[in-house]
């Protein structure tokens, strides 16, 4: 941890000099001594200091400077570093400007120019203030903080990113942090942008895509080599298993995924029936377990990087990506998953991440505590959702067009009646949400009675279905009319255009040497053991299959 810093502002050369001696004589092994010559250029200091997260224990300002006189530097100090000790350096003629400062702005002493000796006039003063501070002063945050609102979609979408990649952030809410929206507002041009994200090292990202996050957070981006034996799209359960098996068994492997590891499965807030896991397990903690298995075993992992394009030439096929680069391979494993389908209630798409969430969105629920807030669908997603949200939230309705039985586990249902706080309400759908730049309330219909009604509420969360990530091969290969990758026999089945002599292997594609693995495929079941044992199977097959070229 950084020393903490006490910072000086005086114009005369002789004075500041005089006074940064005796501060590092004295304090120099514990405190780090910055010397100024103006209120404007101390300003500036603290606010490149605050980007940093470094502490400020105290001030010590000479009240006569000109452009800023001591007492006006701290009161805009102090809107900074509200919590620093405040000292001015005065001359006999300032007593009533050092007055002043006392009930202005809570002066903590005033020093009479000269202070010899330090000894007698000036540490005595400074230790007594210094050990004040040091018994009140928290220790900073360290890592990335990230500025914005709760209200904001961008705001959301960094946190969850973060979120989800297992980085620790430290979340300030410019409506709520006065010290925050200063901070904001020294690196902002213009028009407020959010979020704002400030690192360790003084850097600011503002408004931030994947790809720039990812990049200076750490995260592989830049693929390692030209050529691999196989590449796996989409870094959900199938993926990561697929990138796990396919390392493990000696095949030159990379991963990608345009966002991040874990897929739909990284946002479920606990999977209770997934293998070995008596107490369950949440969605991200098996994306960061399999992430780290998949890494550890050699696998090549690129986040936050999309695929524009893929292209055969046999024996080989080749993957284009958003930065402009080209990777070739032997094989290739599609495990692009599914995402929660969209509303298209009139309203909502403006309150995406303002109050409206597909999926439980973990990093939100702390914000709603005590609140009333609606869960859409039915599903074990839903299920799940609700059940985590109820932690937080008031009180969680989940509307169903349906009754639960149909579309959700019974182990769900039963865990979702012994909660006071969640209610059903069946055979209810949503019509409309409400708000300008946030959610204010929602209107709903009762399919049974015919009945409509507004509900006020501050935030819905959706799992209504899924839709499969075929937008990249739908060109390529043969898909089902609902979307999905068909493979294997069913291929010969739906009268697929195969020529290859052999029959297709079992998760390959209308494309030899091609396979797909998990939700994206047809007529799976579609749970997390289903899309972990199906990456695994396809790293089978695609050995079967570099036996054939």
């Amino acid at each position: 941890m950084s020393k903490p810093i006490i910072l000086t502002v005086d114009d005369e050369v002789y004075v500041r000099n005089a006074i940064e001696r005796d501060l590092r004589k004295q304090y120099g092994k514990d405190y780090k001594v910055i010397k100024t010559s103006s209120g404007a250029e101390a300003i500036d200091t603290l606010l490149q200091l605050k980007k940093r997260n470094n502490q400020v224990a105290l001030f010590l300002a000479d009240q006569r400077m000109p452009g800023m006189d001591g007492t006006e530097f701290l009161l805009q100090a102090l809107k900074i570093y509200p919590e620093a000790s405040k000292v001015l350096l005065t001359a006999y003629a300032d007593t009533n400007a050092a007055i002043t400062a006392i009930n202005q702005i809570g002066l903590d002493y005033y020093l009479m120019k000269p202070w010899d000796p330090p000894e007698v006039n000036l540490y005595p003063v400074l230790d007594d203030l210094l050990n004040d501070w040091s018994a009140r002063a928290q220790i900073p945050y360290e890592g990335i903080r990230v500025a914005g609102t709760l209200w904001s979609p961008r705001s959301h979408f960094v946190k969850d990113f973060l979120a989800r990649c297992q980085i620790p952030y430290l979340w300030l809410d410019i409506e709520q942090n006065e010290e925050a929206k200063i901070l904001v507002e020294s690196v902002s041009s213009g028009p407020l942008r959010l979020p704002v994200v400030f690192f360790p090292d003084g850097t600011v990202l503002i408004d931030p895509d994947y790809p720039a996050l990812a990049e200076k957070t750490g995260l592989k981006t830049k693929a390692g080599s030209p050529f691999y034996d196989l590449i796996i799209i989409g870094a959900g359960p199938a993926g990561l298993a697929a990138a796990v098996y396919g390392a493990s068994e000696g095949l030159k492997t990379i991963l990608i995924d345009k966002e991040m590891t874990g897929g739909q499965a990284g946002t479920s807030s606990k999977i209770e029936n997934y293998l070995g896991f008596p107490n369950g397990l949440s969605g991200g903690d098996l994306a960061r377990r399999a992430t780290l298995q998949a890494s550890r075993l050699g696998a090549e992992i690129l986040t936050a990087q999309e695929i524009t394009g893929i292209r055969t030439e046999l024996p080989y096929h080749y993957v284009s990506l958003a930065d402009g680069s080209e990777l070739s391979c032997h094989a290739i494993i599609i495990a692009t998953g599914v995402s929660v389908r969209q509303l298209n209630t009139p309203g909502i798409e403006k309150l995406n991440g303002a109050g409206v969430y597909y999926g439980a969105a973990n990093t939100e629920a702390v914000h709603y505590k005590g609140k009333h807030i609606y869960v859409i669908g039915g599903g074990n997603s839903a299920g799940q959702g609700a059940l985590f949200l109820s932690r937080y939230a008031g009180k969680v309705s989940i509307l169903v067009r349906h009754s639960l039985s149909s579309t959700m586990s019974r182990y769900l249902i039963d865990q979702i009646a012994l909660m006071e706080n969640i209610e059903v309400q069946t055979d209810t759908e949503l019509l409309e949400v409400h708000g300008e730049d946030r959610l204010e309330k929602i209107t709903v219909k009762n399919s049974a009675t015919g009945k409509i009604w507004d509900c006020e509420t501050c935030a819905v969360f959706i799992f209504i279905g899924t839709k499969p990530h075929t937008e990249l091969v739908k060109d390529i290969i043969k898909l089902s009319k609902e979307g999905f990758i068909i493979t294997g026999p069913d291929l010969l089945k739906l009268g697929s255009d195969w020529k290859l002599k052999r029959d297709p292997f079992l998760l390959e594609t209308s494309v030899p040497g091609i396979f797909a693995a998990g939700d994206v495929v047809h007529g799976v079941i579609r749970r997390v053991a289903s899309a972990v044992g199906q990456g695994s199977i396809a790293v089978s097959f695609v050995h079967q299959y570099l036996k054939t070229v």
